[in-house]
């Protein structure tokens, strides 16, 4: 087995060639292995100043974030306040989406494990002030439910907003201070911040994005999405060590390293227990527990969480068995890749733990009937259109709006290529990752129901 002084020199050696490899300004990775850890830095924190990364440089954890939030409400669980399989309103009575018996029905289970089945992509700004969670979720009224509560998993950032209301209310404070006292305090991180005035102090990097396909990366025009949607992951940032300690939580029976109890260690458990199971897209994991998603490997479950925001780039995975764990936190260009290049090495060198591979079409894929495909799926920020031409080729032509347009995305055109299981797969990589498109259900005319690409988004009326 290779020893963490092994991974500070392979790390020294190989991260600042791999993240030019993949166009990455900077990375932050922290190892752990029991109560043991090293971390490193390299790359710039901002290609306009030139501010070099180090291994106190913040990073923003993105969708990470969900499983903070998760945490905070199995503290209420293991305190009597919550219960799983409660209604959500229950704890908040005035919860409604567009569907009246959805809304009642729907339990808090099922928003931790992406289950509840409204749409979930809603980034509403409600404004910067300690109100603007309640104002967020009090807007969810007209938001459609797409499946009945339970049936599937759905990928739903508005959920965990609507838990961070949860945990708003019952503790009497912001979801900002419920963090910092429940959370940043036992674990004694110092260099987390829950909002751009706190990251600003503490040499924070900033996301880069392509302006067009064919430009080259530049800063993003903004640091943070709304706070509106920080319990989904719009503005945590921290150290990869600090986020190292928090995933170090959930490998020791619930216990900060100087041995405060944060958590107790059935809770840690029910955490990482399989809830639903995903459509083999390999890379959401192939189930998902309470926040957590989990990967199957030979050598066991794998655990952990990705998230991505304005440019950023993370990922957190554990290896419960070994009791290792690995971050890398990036800040622009191709961040995938890099991740199988560093997360990988490393999992298999500490635990000869195997992750599955990124998805890749194949050399020569096969022509097929699209028939069954195509045609405009459509969510509240974008239209999906899936088109085959007259030579049999599949175009997928992302279309922003709401929200998503008023962040001034551009229409997005690219083709599909037959992949495996009925699904299909994007020929050209973004930020290096080959995404897969699962079409799931029947409409009744022949044709998928949904198109599934980690949340559901459905197929639009005709006519």
């Amino acid at each position: 087995m290779t020893t963490l002084k092994e991974v500070e020199s392979w790390l020294g050696d190989h991260l600042p060639e791999l993240i030019a490899r993949y166009d990455v300004p900077a990375a932050a990775v922290a190892v752990g292995v029991g109560g043991e850890s090293i971390d490193a830095a390299a790359g710039v924190l901002n290609l306009s100043s030139g501010v070099t990364a180090t291994p106190d440089s913040v990073f923003q954890i993105g969708s990470i974030t969900k499983v903070w939030t998760a945490t905070l409400v199995m503290q209420l669980v293991e305190q009597g306040e919550v219960e799983l399989d409660a209604p959500v309103r229950r704890y908040l009575p005035d919860f409604r989406v567009a569907d009246a018996a959805a809304s009642a029905a729907m339990t808090v289970r099922q928003l931790l494990s992406h289950t509840a089945g409204f749409e979930g992509d809603i980034f509403t700004d409600t404004g910067p002030g300690d109100d603007s969670l309640e104002k967020y979720v009090a807007g969810l009224d007209d938001v459609e439910q797409l499946f009945e509560p339970g049936e599937r998993f759905s990928y739903n950032n508005a959920g965990y907003c609507v838990l961070g209301r949860l945990v708003e209310k019952l503790r009497g404070a912001t979801y900002d201070e419920c963090l910092r006292s429940r959370l940043f305090e036992p674990l004694d991180l110092r260099h987390a911040a829950t909002d751009a005035g706190r990251a600003i102090l503490l040499r924070p990097a900033v996301g880069h994005v392509l302006p067009t396909p064919e430009a080259e990366q530049q800063p993003a025009p903004v640091w943070n999405l709304p706070r509106s949607n920080a319990p989904a992951g719009s503005i945590l940032a921290m150290r990869a060590r600090d986020l190292l300690a928090f995933a170090q939580l959930h490998l020791n029976a619930g216990r900060a390293a100087d041995g405060t109890q944060v958590l107790r260690g059935e809770t840690v458990d029910a955490m990482q227990e399989r809830q639903v199971q995903l459509p083999r897209l390999r890379v959401m994991g192939d189930a998902w527990g309470l926040g957590w998603e989990i990967y199957d490997t030979p050598a066991g479950p794998v655990i952990g969480h990705d998230g991505t925001t304005l440019g950023q780039a993370s990922f957190l995975r554990m290896v419960p068995a070994t009791g290792v764990a690995v971050v890398l936190l990036t800040n622009g260009g191709q961040p995938f890749p890099l991740y199988r290049d560093v997360v990988g090495h490393l999992l298999a060198g500490l635990g000869e733990t195997q992750l599955p591979p990124l998805p890749a079409p194949p050399q020569h894929p096969r022509r097929v009937d699209a028939s069954r495909y195509t045609g405009t799926y459509a969510s509240r920020i974008a239209d999906v259109v899936v088109e085959q031409d007259d030579d049999g080729r599949i175009w997928r032509e992302v279309r922003p709006k709401g929200d998503l347009a008023d962040m001034g995305e551009a229409p997005q055109r690219s083709e599909l290529v037959d992949w495996e299981d009925g699904m299909l797969i994007a020929k050209d990589a973004e930020h290096g990752l080959h995404m897969p498109h699962a079409f799931v259900d029947e409409d009744g005319a022949g044709r998928a129901r949904f198109l599934h690409i980690g949340r559901v988004v459905p197929r639009a009326p005709t006519g």
